[in-house]
C-alpha cells in the first residue's frame, strides 16, 4: 500500500507540471496594457492647458463608429503651445514602456489662410512621478520636468474631412522609453501649430510569460529598460530533476528580451536517478515527439503498457492498440499522420497518467526574400518552414503599412512559396509576415519583415540608393576626376612602385593611419577564443546601439539595421550581426571568430568593425553600413548604368584592400563578388572573412591546406585550390579575375548554368571566359593573365593595382574592345562542346548551345553559314528578334568563339 501511494503521489505531481506545461506552451509572450483609449464613448477628461487648446470631442472613427478624440486645429496664430495630459498611469512594475498613438493630420497646404508656422508634426513627452500628484500648474508645461520621448511627424497627411465627418488618412506610431524608476507616470502631447486629431492611445509593457523549459519551470518576467536588454530569470527543478553538473556558475537560467520572448538558456535540469519521462516518437516522418516536462517514478522490473485511442478528428483515423516495456522512449508503427491519439501509460492496472497527443502545425517560416518590385508591387518569396510537420497546401501571407495598426492589415494566399503583393503606394514601407498550412492547421507567422516600394523610376530600384548616376559625356570628364582621386587614395604603395605626385600624401596617410607592417593573426591559435576577441575587437556598451530593421538572415542570426552612438559623439548608422539563442560554444566561437579576424584589419577597401557585444544578449557584431549592399545584386540592378571608367575604379578599390590583406599574410579563400560590400559612394570592401585562414610564414609562398571535402566556390577557385585544397594569395589572384568578369559582365554568373564538374573539366582543357560585351581588351587580357595555369606566371595583387591606375590615368587604353589576344588560352563558349568545328550547319549549332528556339529567327534573316553568324553584333541579335537579355549574351559568346575558330583555319600569308 506504501508503495502504491507513493507511486499515486508522484503520478499527481507529474500530472500536476503536465498541465502546466501544456498551458504556458500556448503562450509565447506577454502584452500588458495599462492604458488604452480606442472604443471609448464617454468623456476621457485629460488635462489641457491653456484652455483653449486641445478640445475633447467625438467623432467618427474610419468604421463608422462612434469615438473620444482630442482635437487641436490652432494654426492661424503663430507661437502655438499647447499642452494634453493623461492621468496618472501606474507602471505596474514595468520598466520600459510602449506608446501607441494614432492620429490623423491636417496638411498645411491645403488650407487657404493658414500662419508660416503651422505644422505636421506633435512632441510626445514622460513624467515619472511616485505619486498622482499633478496638478494645473505642475509639472510645469515647458520641456524640463518632462522628459521628451520624441518628435513625432505624419507619414499621411489630409486635406479635408470627408461628407460625413469620418477622419481619413490615419497614421500610427509606436514610441518606447524607459527605464522607469517610480511608482508610475504622466504622458503629454505638445502642439506647436498643427490641425490634427488624437484618436487613439494605447500603453503597454512586454513580459514573458511563466514557462517551463528543460525540466525547469521559470517565473513571469517583465522586459529590461532599455530595447536591447536581456533580463535573466533564475529557473527551478521540476519535482525528481535536478541540475546537470557543468562548469561554470551553478543556476538554471533563461533570459527575457525587450520583446517579451524567452531567449539564451544557460544550463538545465534533468531527471533523478530512478526518474525518467515517457517520451513519444511517431512513425510519421512529418510528425513530431511528445514531450513531458514532469519526471516520473520508474521502477525497471515493471512493465508499462501503452494504450492508444484514436479520437474523431479529420481526416478519418483508425484505432489501434500498442504495448510493450517502456524503456522510457517506446517507438510507436503504424501511427497515422494528422491524426489525434490519447496515449495512457498503464502498470498493473494502474493508470500512471493519461494525455492527449497531436501532430503539431508547421513551424514559422525562417525568412522572406525580395524578388523584385515597382511603384505599386513587391515580388516577395521564402522557403519552407524547418518543420513542415505535413504537406504544404499553401501559404497566407499578412501585410500591412508600416504606418498604420496591425489591425488594417490584409492577407492573400498563396500555394507556391512566392507571391506578388500588388495595389499598394509608391515609396511606402510595408510589413509582411508569412506562415503555412497543412491539413492539421496554419503554423504561427514569421517575424515581420519590412520590404519598400519603389518611389518611381529606374533612380529609385533600390530602397537606398543614394547614388547619382553619371549620364551623359557632359560629365565625363568630372567623373574621371572623382575616381581616380578615390583610386589613389586606396592603393597602398611599395617602395618598388613608381614615384608620383600623390606619394607623399600617401606615405602621411599610411603613417597617420598606423599601417605599417604586420601579420595577420588566426584566432583559432588562442587556447581561450576569448583572448582573441578582447585583443582585436572592442566591446561596445549595448546602451549605445539601438536596432531599427532586421535586412536579413545568417546561418547564425539575423542581419540588422541600426544606429551606433557612443558617448559625446555624433550617431551613425551601422549594420549589426546578431546569433541566434540556442547556440552551441562551437557556434559561439565561429560567430565571433570572424570578428576577431576583421578587428586585425584598418583599410579603406576592407569592410570596418565598430565592435562587438559580448557581456549581453544577443551577442552582436557591429560594422559600418554598406548602403548599396553586395556587389553582385548591385550590378545587376544598376546595369549597363556605369561608364567603364567607373567600373575600373570599383575593381581598383577591390585590388588595393586585396594587395593590402596579402601583404598581411592573409588569404580570403572566398573572394567573389557577392562578398564584396558598396557603400553610397560606389566605394567596393572585401568582407566575408568566414572561409580565410593564417598562413605561415615559413615560406616564400605559405599555403593553407584544407581538410579534404571541405566546401569550396568553384567558380571562383583556382585549379590548385580545388584540386589539392592549396590556397594562397595567387590562388585569390584567380578568384579576383572572376570578380573582373562578374564586374564587367553586370553581375553575369561566372560560366552560367554549367555544372560544378563541367567548370573544372573545362578549365583543365585551359578554356577561360570570354570578355563579356563591351569590355576593353586589356581588362580581358588581365583577367587571362589571373587565370594562368601556373601560379608563378599570375600577377601579384601590387602589379594588379599599378595595372589599373596607370588605365585610369590614361583611359584611351581602356577604348578598344574585341576578342583578339595571343594568349595560348581560348575563350570558353558556354554549352558549346570542345569540337566546335564538326558542326556542319547554324540549326546543329543553336541546338549545341540549347538556343533551338531561335531557329526560325536566323533563317528568316538569311543567317546560314558560320562566316556569317560569327560577325553578328548584340545590336543585330536584338534586330532578328531575340529580347531576353540572357540569350543574347549567351549567342554572343558563342559567336566569339565561333570567330576564333574560324580564324584558325584561315591560311596564313607567307
Amino acid at each position: 500500500m506504501d508503495s502504491n501511494a507513493g507511486i499515486s503521489a508522484r503520478r499527481v505531481a507529474g500530472m500536476g507540471w503536465l498541465w502546466m506545461a501544456c498551458f504556458f506552451h500556448l503562450v509565447s509572450s506577454l502584452e500588458e496594457i495599462l492604458l488604452d483609449t480606442t472604443g471609448e464613448t464617454s468623456e476621457i477628461g485629460w488635462t489641457t492647458h491653456p484652455s483653449d487648446g486641445w478640445n475633447e470631442v467625438s467623432v467618427l472613427d474610419d468604421k463608422k463608429r462612434l469615438i473620444r478624440t482630442f482635437q487641436v486645429c490652432n494654426v492661424a496664430e503663430p507661437g502655438q503651445n499647447n499642452w494634453l495630459r493623461t492621468h496618472f498611469i501606474e507602471r505596474h512594475g514595468a520598466h520600459r514602456i510602449h506608446v501607441r498613438v494614432r492620429f490623423s493630420m491636417r496638411d498645411c497646404s491645403s488650407m487657404r489662410t493658414v500662419a508660416s508656422s503651422c505644422k505636421e508634426t506633435f512632441t510626445l513627452y514622460h513624467h515619472q512621478s511616485e505619486a498622482d500628484t499633478a496638478s494645473q500648474e505642475l509639472p510645469e508645461w515647458h520641456e524640463g520636468p518632462w522628459n521628451k520621448v520624441d518628435t513625432i511627424a505624419a507619414d499621411e497627411s489630409f486635406s479635408q474631412v470627408d461628407s460625413t465627418g469620418k477622419l481619413v488618412k490615419m497614421n500610427v506610431k509606436v514610441r518606447s522609453f524607459g527605464p522607469l524608476t517610480k511608482h508610475g507616470f504622466y504622458l503629454a502631447f505638445q502642439d506647436s501649430g498643427a490641425c490634427m486629431s488624437l484618436v487613439a492611445v494605447q500603453v503597454y509593457f512586454y513580459k514573458c510569460p511563466a514557462v517551463i523549459k528543460g525540466f525547469a519551470s521559470f517565473p513571469e518576467t517583465f522586459a529590461g529598460g532599455e530595447r536591447t536588454s536581456l533580463v535573466e530569470s533564475s529557473g527551478t527543478c521540476v519535482p525528481n530533476a535536478e541540475e546537470t553538473s557543468m562548469i561554470g556558475s551553478p543556476g538554471v537560467r533563461l533570459h527575457c528580451n525587450g520583446e517579451g520572448e524567452w531567449m539564451v538558456a544557460i544550463r538545465r535540469c534533468t531527471c533523478k536517478a530512478g526518474f525518467g519521462f515517457p517520451n513519444h516518437v511517431s512513425a510519421c516522418v512529418d510528425s513530431a515527439s511528445v514531450f513531458l516536462p514532469g519526471c516520473l517514478f520508474l521502477l525497471p522490473p515493471l512493465v508499462y503498457f501503452l494504450l492508444m485511442l484514436s479520437l474523431a478528428s479529420p481526416p478519418p483515423c483508425s484505432d489501434m492498440q500498442a504495448s510493450g516495456h517502456f524503456l522510457p522512449e517506446f517507438l510507436l508503427v503504424g501511427m497515422e499522420c494528422f491524426c489525434t491519439w490519447r496515449i495512457s501509460l498503464l502498470s498493473l492496472s494502474l493508470c500512471i497518467l493519461s494525455f492527449l497527443s497531436f501532430i503539431p502545425v508547421p513551424s514559422a517560416v525562417p525568412m522572406m526574400h525580395q524578388v523584385s518590385r515597382t511603384t505599386n508591387c513587391i515580388t516577395l518569396s521564402w522557403p519552407q518552414p524547418d518543420q513542415p510537420n505535413g504537406i504544404i497546401l499553401d501559404y497566407q501571407l499578412r501585410y500591412f503599412d508600416k504606418a498604420e495598426d496591425e489591425d488594417n492589415s490584409f492577407t492573400l494566399t498563396s500555394e507556391t512559396n512566392m507571391a506578388t503583393i500588388s495595389n499598394l503606394s509608391p515609396g511606402k514601407i510595408y510589413a509582411f509576415q508569412v506562415r503555412a498550412r497543412t491539413a492539421v492547421g496554419n503554423g504561427p507567422y514569421s517575424g515581420k519583415m519590412y520590404f519598400q516600394t519603389s518611389v518611381g523610376g529606374e533612380r529609385s530600384e533600390m530602397v537606398q540608393d543614394r547614388l547619382p548616376l553619371i549620364v551623359g559625356s557632359a560629365l565625363g570628364g568630372l567623373a574621371f576626376l572623382v575616381i581616380a582621386a578615390i583610386a589613389i587614395l586606396a592603393i597602398i604603395f611599395k617602395s618598388k612602385r613608381r614615384e608620383t605626385p600623390y606619394t607623399d600624401r600617401l606615405q602621411q596617410y599610411i603613417s597617420s593611419r598606423g599601417l605599417g607592417v604586420k601579420y595577420y593573426i588566426d584566432p583559432s591559435t588562442y587556447e581561450d577564443p576569448n583572448e582573441a576577441i578582447r585583443e582585436f575587437a572592442k566591446e561596445i556598451d549595448v546602451s549605445f546601439i539601438k536596432i531599427e530593421e532586421v535586412i536579413g538572415s545568417r546561418e547564425f542570426g539575423e542581419v540588422c539595421f541600426g544606429r551606433l552612438k557612443h558617448p559625446g559623439k555624433h550617431e551613425y548608422i551601422v549594420a549589426i550581426k546578431t546569433l541566434k539563442s540556442g547556440y552551441t560554444d562551437e557556434q559561439w566561437q565561429e560567430f565571433l571568430s570572424e570578428a576577431s579576424i576583421m578587428g586585425q584589419f584598418e583599410h579603406p577597401n576592407v569592410i570596418h568593425l565598430e565592435g562587438v557585444v559580448t557581456k549581453s544578449r544577443p551577442v552582436m557584431i557591429v560594422t559600418e553600413f554598406m548602403e548599396n549592399g553586395s556587389l553582385d545584386s548591385f550590378l545587376r540592378q544598376k546595369e549597363g548604368q556605369f561608364s567603364v571608367l567607373q567600373l575600373v575604379g570599383m575593381l581598383l578599390g577591390i585590388a588595393a584592400g586585396m594587395h593590402y590583406l596579402s601583404d598581411m599574410n592573409y588569404v580570403h579563400r572566398d573572394l567573389a563578388a557577392r562578398n564584396i560590400l558598396v557603400n553610397s559612394n560606389l566605394v567596393c570592401k572585401v568582407s566575408d572573412f568566414g572561409l580565410s585562414r593564417f598562413l605561415e610564414d615559413d615560406a616564400s609562398n605559405p599555403t593553407y591546406t584544407g581538410a579534404l571535402g571541405c566546401k569550396i566556390p568553384i567558380r571562383w577557385t583556382a585549379p590548385e585550390a580545388v584540386q589539392y585544397r592549396k590556397f594562397t594569395s595567387s590562388s585569390d589572384v584567380w578568384s579576383y579575375g572572376i570578380v573582373m568578369w562578374e564586374v564587367m559582365s553586370y553581375g553575369e554568373r561566372p560560366y552560367w548554368d554549367m555544372s560544378n564538374q563541367d567548370v573544372i573539366n573545362v578549365i583543365d582543357q585551359d578554356y577561360r571566359l570570354p570578355p563579356p560585351p563591351d569590355c576593353p581588351t586589356v581588362l580581358h587580357l588581365l583577367m587571362l593573365d589571373c587565370w594562368q595555369k601556373e601560379q608563378v606566371q599570375r600577377p601579384k595583387f601590387e602589379q594588379i593595382v599599378s595595372a589599373l591606375d596607370k588605365m585610369i590615368r590614361k583611359p584611351s587604353a581602356l577604348k578598344a574592345t574585341g576578342t583578339g589576344n595571343s594568349r595560348p588560352s581560348q575563350p570558353l563558349l558556354r554549352n558549346c562542346p570542345p569540337d566546335f568545328p564538326s558542326l556542319s550547319n547554324a540549326h546543329e549549332w543553336l541546338d549545341a548551345i540549347k538556343m533551338s528556339r531561335y531557329k526560325e529567327n536566323f533563317d528568316q534573316a538569311g543567317l546560314i553559314t558560320f562566316d556569317v553568324i560569327s560577325r553578328m553584333t548584340l545590336e543585330d541579335i536584338q534586330r532578328i528578334g531575340i529580347t531576353l537579355t540572357g540569350h543574347q549574351k549567351k549567342i554572343l559568346n558563342s559567336t566569339q568563339l565561333m570567330q576564333v575558330h574560324l580564324n584558325q583555319l584561315e591560311p596564313v600569308e607567307v
